[in-house]
């Protein structure tokens, strides 16, 4: 852990309301059991730098023998990311990954021309009352990449950058900012960080990167004055100077943004792709649910059920 100065800001300027592009207040999805607020995609905001998906799961509670039960299903075009608060899932994929993912680590899974993969709370976690909360991300592929074979990367908690200043501490998950790079291999510019702040710490965005948000996890963030509590997204204009300020209880923010793709994606069920002739390619090859052979495999494993297409009848 190291102590950076150019994580304190140079003035004291917050920004103005003005810097603020868009604000989204995420919504609220049942999936089976837990709720997930969806910020990404927004009706006025697809992605934020290449960011196209963006879930907070929980906080939730599960009794005994309960747990979370993510059955196989494919993505194409995209690379995921799962990052937790509290908790564990077990995470299978169709290359034969079998990784336990923790709080503070990484599952960087990239998709590519396809891939296949569930997460489940574990027997072990099961065996006691557990609660689960983090974020799920999708990263959306330059088209370069989009055909691309699929991989797994895994880093433990501590092999991420963790920079501190005065009243915050900030993780690097993905990418570069604030003169650090994150160990996962990305296919454009864009950083991702877990910041806490104590209260009226001051955080100035990475001022390298085209597109910048925030997600309040926790407490409020002060803007100009006006103050914005958990649950919102703030999308800033490009290239004005943001520093954030924490409210009277402090906050825990997600950060997140990057370099623009070269045009809007698709988006079909879990396909991504700047093709619509590729989702429908990947839509026929998951219903015809040919894994021996097709495109398409199961998680070694996990194999003995799996999410069907919308509307198709399956396991």
């Amino acid at each position: 852990m190291s102590w950076m100065p150019n994580l304190e800001p140079q003035c004291p300027s917050a920004g103005s309301l003005n810097d603020i592009e868009t604000l989204i207040v995420p919504r609220a999805r049942d999936l089976g059991g837990f709720e997930v607020r969806r910020a990404l995609p927004a009706p006025k905001r697809q992605m934020v730098g290449p960011f196209i998906f963006f879930d907070q799961m929980g906080p939730v509670e599960f009794l005994k023998d309960e747990g979370i039960d993510v059955r196989p299903h494919p993505h194409i075009g995209l690379a995921t990311v799962t990052y937790l608060y509290q908790g564990e899932f077990q995470h299978r994929d169709s290359l034969g990954t079998n990784q336990m993912i923790h709080p503070g680590a990484v599952n960087w899974m990239v998709a590519g021309n396809g891939v296949t993969h569930s997460e489940r709370t574990s027997a072990t976690t099961r065996q006691n009352k557990h609660s689960v909360l983090g974020i799920q991300t999708w990263v959306a592929l330059p088209e370069a990449y989009e055909d691309q074979p699929a991989s797994f990367e895994h880093h433990a908690e501590e092999t991420l950058p963790v920079l501190k200043g005065e009243g915050k501490e900030v993780r690097l998950i993905l990418g570069t900012a604030w003169g650090e790079r994150a160990p996962v291999k990305t296919f454009s510019e864009m950083f991702y960080a877990d910041a806490i702040l104590q209260p009226g710490a001051k955080l100035p965005l990475p001022d390298n990167h085209e597109d910048r948000g925030i997600y309040v996890m926790s407490g409020s963030v002060i803007i100009a004055g006006e103050t914005f509590e958990a649950g919102r997204m703030m999308v800033f204009r490009p290239g004005d100077p943001i520093t954030v300020v924490a409210g009277e209880t402090g906050t825990r923010l997600m950060l997140l943004g990057g370099e623009t793709l070269n045009g809007p994606r698709y988006i079909s069920w879990n396909f991504v792709s700047s093709s619509q002739e590729k989702l429908e390619a990947a839509k026929q090859a998951w219903v015809e649910g040919d894994f021996e052979h097709g495109r398409f495999r199961l998680p070694p494993g996990d194999d003995s059920e799996f999410i069907p297409f919308p509307g198709q009848s399956g396991k």
